[in-house]
């Protein structure tokens, strides 16, 4: 006896009829996003939008933003001469580029489960995305923590009025963008990372502003390298998080803040279960998590009954609805036979 708890699957047991079914001929894979009721209360929709798809206006404006005042900060930047400019500016592309990647993810991401070979459509791209994002921000900083070394014995003459005027302008740009990004990036990975670009390039601005206004009161043309220095260290350990946090839910560990000897134990104290075998908890993307578990019930227990129990425990206790749960006999072997 098994039944299969999981969105856009029906469920197999032994109440189950084929021949009620008012629609036999529909393909399951091919409609992965109705809702299929089977007469125990099970609902398999995908009501709620994903927490990349909410945000895509805002980080479209955001991207429109940052692409249009790049190409001035670039050119600035080197009119200027200003490691520090250039380094906002180097931001600025990453921002753009990492905005356009967050873009592109979570349009294809929304069209990918239309094959049926994507078995989870392309909701990944968007954790690539953030990871790509990451790497962005590693290569910038690396660069002007070099070019700054280098500067710091031959500092060259900064032109201060036209890079105050940009880095003003640039900071104006990127609180707009970091308010479009804001409330998204609580919700989102993917978001969470264009937002860290903005923000990285929010606080290069700053720097710049505070540069631009000492040299052009001491004359002081070492500070212009020393700010670099000090935007790209306070992006570093940023950027660490987001790619670290990418990088667990490539490797599918287990949802952070989600207690798994806890999940086990919970599911094992549901009425009927004798054991708990095969658990698994991953992230798909933002706001999807996964589960998928082998319960052992007793040979006489409902098997509808308890996947019920389970599906209901895992929503309300653990904020997981997307599960797929093997209910099977305590006479059931061949479990083990699986060795991975």
């Amino acid at each position: 006896m098994t039944v299969h708890d999981h969105d856009g699957v029906s469920h197999h047991g032994p109440d189950h009829d084929p021949d009620t079914d008012p629609n036999p001929e529909r393909s399951e894979a091919a409609t992965p996003r109705h809702r299929l009721d089977h007469g125990h209360g099970h609902d398999h929709g995908h009501g709620a939008m994903r927490a990349g798809e909410r945000h895509k206006g805002r980080l479209f404006l955001a991207f429109c933003i940052l692409a249009v005042f790049m190409v001035v900060e670039l050119v600035a930047g080197f009119v200027t001469g200003s490691l520090a400019l250039l380094s906002d500016a180097g931001h600025m592309v990453t921002d753009v580029a990492g905005l356009g990647m967050a873009l592109a993810a979570i349009q294809l991401a929304g069209r990918g489960s239309a094959r049926s070979n994507r078995t989870f459509g392309l909701y990944r791209l968007e954790i690539l995305a953030a990871l790509a994002n990451a790497v962005l921000l590693f290569g910038v900083a690396g660069y002007v923590l070099v070019e700054a070394v280098r500067r710091f014995g031959d500092a060259p003459d900064i032109q201060s009025t036209p890079l105050l005027v940009v880095a003003v302008l640039g900071l104006l740009a990127n609180l707009v963008a970091f308010w479009l990004l804001r409330e998204g990036s609580k919700e989102s990975i993917n978001v969470e990372g264009a937002y860290l670009e903005v923000l990285a390039d929010t606080v290069g601005s700053v720097g710049v502003i505070v540069g631009a206004l000492v040299i052009r009161a001491t004359g002081w043309m070492w500070v212009d390298p020393v700010i670099g220095v000090a935007i790209g260290l306070w992006v570093v350990p940023r950027t660490w998080r987001l790619a670290s946090r990418a990088l667990r839910i490539l490797i599918q560990a287990a949802p952070e803040g989600l207690d798994m000897d806890q999940l086990h134990r919970s599911l094992a104290t549901l009425e009927d279960v004798v054991d708990v075998h095969d658990l698994h908890a991953w992230t798909l993307t933002s706001d999807m998590e996964v589960v998928s578990a082998h319960l052992m019930v007793r040979n006489d227990a409902d098997a509808h009954a308890v996947l019920d129990q389970a599906r209901h425990l895992l929503q309300r206790d653990f904020d997981i609805d997307h599960a797929t749960l093997q209910v099977e006999p305590e006479d059931h072997t061949g479990c083990a036979d699986v060795t991975w």
